[in-house]
């Protein structure tokens, strides 16, 4: 193949995405950044609710092992109880979270006043500071080429920083962070309370986890068609809707679908809460018996 030929393929092509909403107002959308954010934004809310999902059930076993729990149930109801563990452990998470937004935030300041300020730098002076010479024609042209591609790719890049709604997803990870992990702490509460030992925890762990899980691998999938049927459906099924909500909030989510989303994730914490207390509330008190998913459903068909 022609050499001319050759360097003609490998010319980049880069293309900017711009929407116009129902005002006719432009606005610039950077997909390669709302993916990387996406995904960065479900692989924590995952990680920050399965850490401290478990913490809670370790807990709630730690304490049944070494009877503590009936001390401490002698002044409060269970329910209370259990409530109080999964929330105080909730605010340790958030203050955990906030400490890190205000890190990233000044990482990001400076981040963008060194990449404005590197753009600055003029072709000119860059010139003379490659390699310490000057250049021929040809390679001139080039260079100056290279320089114009660099400098574009700084702006783009800053112009993506620049427009990430920050304070949208601050707000939507802080609510689908904390529903999100009362519900499954809830649920691990549940399972805690309902076994004598870690290693008993296997088999009531795994349909637990599993949303979180599916979530995490569909996370390439929605971020290729974040407004597709699968990415609506599994960011209103409370079990994935923590993540996969986080996953599409940088590409653009109408608010009617995020309030309804949220809507149905406070109600199934609601239910989760009551049907996770009933099981707390006997198993707490239930030493040496090997608990099966009939005896569970036994346990949530008390009235008492």
């Amino acid at each position: 193949m022609e050499p001319d030929i050759l360097e003609s393929i490998k010319t980049g092509i880069r293309l900017n995405t711009i929407k116009i909403d129902a005002d006719g107002n432009e606005e610039k959308s950077f997909t390669e950044v709302s993916m990387v954010l996406g995904i960065f934004s479900g692989i924590l809310i995952y990680f920050f609710i399965f850490m401290f999902g478990a913490q809670v059930m370790r807990g709630v076993i730690e304490e049944k092992t070494s009877r503590i729990i009936e001390v401490i149930v002698s002044s409060v109801k269970p329910f209370q109880l259990m409530m109080g563990k999964i929330i105080g452990v909730a605010l340790v998470g958030l203050t955990q979270f906030l400490l890190w937004v205000f890190l990233t935030l000044a990482i990001v300041s400076v981040f963008s006043v060194a990449m404005s300020n590197g753009a600055t730098l003029t072709k000119s002076e860059t010139l003379f500071t490659e390699q310490g010479k000057m250049l021929d024609g040809k390679q001139l042209a080039e260079f100056s080429e290279n320089m114009d591609q660099k400098d574009d790719m700084i702006i783009q890049l800053l112009e993506a920083v620049r427009s990430i709604n920050y304070l949208e997803m601050i707000g939507a990870f802080i609510f689908f962070f904390l529903f999100g992990y009362l519900m499954y702490a809830a649920m691990f509460a549940a399972i805690g309370s309902a076994v004598d030992s870690e290693a008993d925890t296997q088999q009531f762990m795994l349909p637990v986890t599993i949303p979180l899980i599916f979530s995490i691998v569909m996370a390439q999938f929605i971020t290729t068609n974040p407004d597709g049927p699968v990415a609506f459906w599994l960011s209103m099924i409370p079990l994935t809707s923590p993540v996969i909500m986080m996953i599409r909030i940088p590409f653009g989510v109408p608010y009617y679908e995020l309030f309804a989303s949220m809507a149905i994730l406070i109600l199934s914490f609601i239910g989760a809460t009551w049907l996770a207390g009933k099981i707390y509330r006997t198993g707490i008190l239930m030493y040496g018996k090997k608990v099966s998913y009939r005896e569970l459903w036994k346990w949530l068909r008390y009235n008492q």
